[in-house]
Parts: C-alpha cells; structure tokens; sequence
C-alpha cells in the first residue's frame, strides 16, 4: 500500500514538471531566471498569475488540436470526393447498364424540355434503348411524333379532304411490301430511296445474308426477291397485319420527286425500260403538247400539263401500274387510313434511316446502305430550273394536284414558282 502512495506521488511530482517546462518555454523564461524566481512562485500572487498562465496554455495548446483535427477532417472529405469521381469517370461500360439507363433517359427527356418547349412525352414504342441517341437522334423520336401529329390534323382538315383521302384499294395494298418475321410493313413511294428499302427487307426475309449479295436485277423482281404484298393475303389477315405491324415509308418534296421520275424514266432510263419512252411518252405528246411541230422526245413542260390535268386519269389507266413514279403519296400509300408508325423524309435520310431500323427492332440486324454525300439534299436551284419554262397556270396546276402531299408533310409552299 506504501509503496503505491508513494508511485502515485511521483506521478503527480512528475505531470507538474513538465507542466512548469512547458509554461517556462511558452513563456519565454530561460534556465537562469528559474532559479530566481523558484521562491516567488510559492508567493499567492505570483500562484495566481501561474494558475492564469497555465490556463492559457492548456486553452492554447486545445486550440491547436481543433485545428489539427479540422483539418484531417478536410483531408479525409477530399479524398471521398475524389475517389467518388475517379469511380464514374472510368466506370467499366458494359457495368453501366440495365440498372443506370432510366437515370440517362431522364436527363435526356430534361435536355429536350430545355430545347423544345412544348415537349409531349413519347409512346413506348419509341422510348430509346439501349445507348442513349447522341446529336441530332437524340431528338428523332420527338421529330417523328410532330410530323404524325401534323398529318393527323391535316387529315381532320375538312377543305383538303378530297387531297388527303382515299380508298384502300388493291392498288395500295400492292404498294405495300411484308416483312412477317419482324412485322414490318413498307409502303413502297418511288424516287426516294426504295431501293434501298426494298434491300433491307429482303435481307430481313432471308432471301439474301447481306445486301451486297442481292443482284440488281432481283431487286425490282418481285417473283424473285421474296418480298410478299400485302395484297397477296386474306382480308382477315390482311387486317390483322395493318393493326399489329410496325408501318413506315419514305416522301421527298412533291415537285424534287417529279424531277426525279421524269429524269430516270424519259430521260436517263437506266433500267431499260423502253416502255416509258415508247409509250407513256408519245401517249402525253399527243395530248398535251402545244407546238406540234416539236420533234423532241418528252419535255417536262409536256409531264407537267399531264400531271396537272384534272383528266389525267384516262391516261392513268391506259398506263397502268407504271404511274406509281408520279402519283401522290395519298394515292400511294392512304397516309388518313392507314395509321402509319414512322414517315421519313428523303431530305433527312441520315438521321431517319437508322432510327426507323432502331424503332422497328432492327438495327442489330442490318444496316441501310451508305448514303453518298448530298443526294438526299433539296436541291432549290435544280427545282427552278426545271420550272423555269412552264407557265404560272400550269405549276399552279400541278400545285392543286400535289398540295395534299405538300400539307400531309410539312413541304413548304413553292412560292418561289407560284408567284
């Protein structure tokens, strides 16, 4: 028991020594003057002003530690945050999947509500998969719903009902190619990249394993390139096929299309058909050229009179299926009966193509062929060439016959030709 007294009080002798050292030292008092001043300490005055100072050194000495540990605190906060960056910034892509995609969906749909402000929010069907859309796809799913949007109001339109209606007939239904393994339907419009379409689809049919294997002689021959119709099937299944299948086609400015036709058929005729050139032709010269002493081939001011003509049925039906290069989309396809899923547009092709592949379900499947550099452009100055020789009354007319075309698909008023 003495002995742990006496340890306890060496302790204590111990912890005020080095109190005193260190009050010495923050004091600024040397060795020399400990001695003197030794006695004084004992004094009540000077044992105050020791209690004071020592206070103020362990208040000092606490305010130290604080501060130390403010600041390992801050190293500690910093070092979280950066490990936190350094974690999203080089996160693994193919982790990045299922379960982060409706965060990226959402910032998207807060980009285009920044950029669009009357933004409606899109049917399932076109919701974005998989890698979100970057550039100008990231807002095709929008442009596509404003172009069904304006068609369905154009088909309300009461002053153009006899311009944007028709009968689904077998004409149209013959238009219409079927792709059952994907339920995909394509309404064929010539002179806008068909071709190309009708390629897609026959290697979605299996005929072919790619598209550069298909012949370009196979393409066009439907008893050959495995493309059905929609007409060549029941009614009943017909129908079933209009409601469950994904729909698209194709337009292009109406008069740019006209140009096309008139050039690749009485012009250049590359496919060699003879037909177009000794027979539709001289059948439009007889009846629709002014100066009979022209010895020319067809003209397009002679095409243009034809197309404008409100007659011009009678020699629609001695033409036949031939005539699917030059009538309207109306006729084409009953864009106001027929509930389309997707319209492209020619001018746009580069964005449309592959968000029609990746709406329809198809993208991981095939690709659209290349597009050459600015063919699908609208070419102004080619249109007012054209156009340059034919009087007012006759664009004018022909302007009556198309403007359904014109309206159903946001194509602006040639003005620059009517006026």
């Amino acid at each position: 028991m003495l002995g742990q007294i006496m340890n306890e009080h060496r302790k204590k002798k111990a912890s005020k020594e080095m109190v005193r050292k260190l009050f010495l030292r923050k004091t600024g008092w040397d060795s020399n003057e400990e001695e003197e001043t030794r006695n004084r300490l004992n004094s009540p005055s000077i044992q105050q002003g020791s209690c004071r100072g020592l206070i103020w050194l362990l208040s000092d000495n606490m305010h130290h530690q604080w501060l130390l540990l403010a600041a390992c605190f801050w190293v500690i906060f910093m070092f979280m945050v950066a490990s936190k960056f350094i974690t999203l910034t080089f996160k693994d892509p193919d982790e990045y999947g299922a379960k982060q995609e409706p965060l990226m969906l959402t910032a998207m749909t807060k980009v285009e509500k920044v950029q669009v402000p009357e933004e409606k929010r899109l049917p399932e069907e076109f919701q974005p998969t998989g890698k979100v859309l970057s550039g100008n796809l990231m807002h095709q799913p929008l442009i596509h719903m404003e172009r069904l949007e304006l068609l369905r109001n154009v088909c309300r339109d009461v002053a153009l009902r006899n311009l944007s209606h028709t009968t689904v007939s077998k004409f149209i239904l013959d238009r219409i190619f079927v792709c059952d393994k994907h339920k995909i339907l394509f309404c064929q419009t010539p002179k806008v990249g068909n071709t190309q379409w009708k390629k897609v689809l026959i290697v979605l049919n299996g005929a072919f394993s790619s598209i550069e294997e298909i012949p370009e002689n196979i393409v066009h021959d439907h008893e050959k390139n495995g493309l059905p119709r929609l007409s060549s099937f029941s009614d009943s299944e017909i129908q079933k096929r209009l409601n469950l299948y994904f729909k698209f086609f194709i337009v292009r400015d109406p008069f740019e299309r006209l140009i096309s036709a008139f050039k690749d058929k009485f012009v250049h005729n590359p496919r060699f058909e003879p037909w177009y050139r000794h027979e539709i032709a001289p059948g439009i010269i007889r009846k629709y050229r002014k100066n009979r002493t022209e010895t020319r081939g067809l003209q397009f001011e002679d095409f243009v009179r034809y197309l404008g003509d409100p007659n011009h049925r009678w020699l629609d039906v001695q033409f036949g299926d031939h005539i699917i290069h030059w009538v309207t989309y109306v006729e084409l396809c009953a864009p106001c009966e027929i509930s389309y899923t997707v319209i492209g547009h020619h001018e746009t092709l580069e964005d449309d193509a592959p968000y029609i592949l990746k709406a329809a379900g198809i993208d991981h499947l095939v690709s659209y062929p290349t597009i050459p550099p600015g063919i699908t452009t609208y070419n102004k100055t080619k249109v007012e060439r054209y156009f340059s020789g034919i009087s007012k009354r006759d664009i004018k007319r022909l302007y009556a016959r198309f403007e359904g075309d014109f309206k159903l698909f946001g194509y602006q008023e040639p003005d620059f030709l009517l006026n």
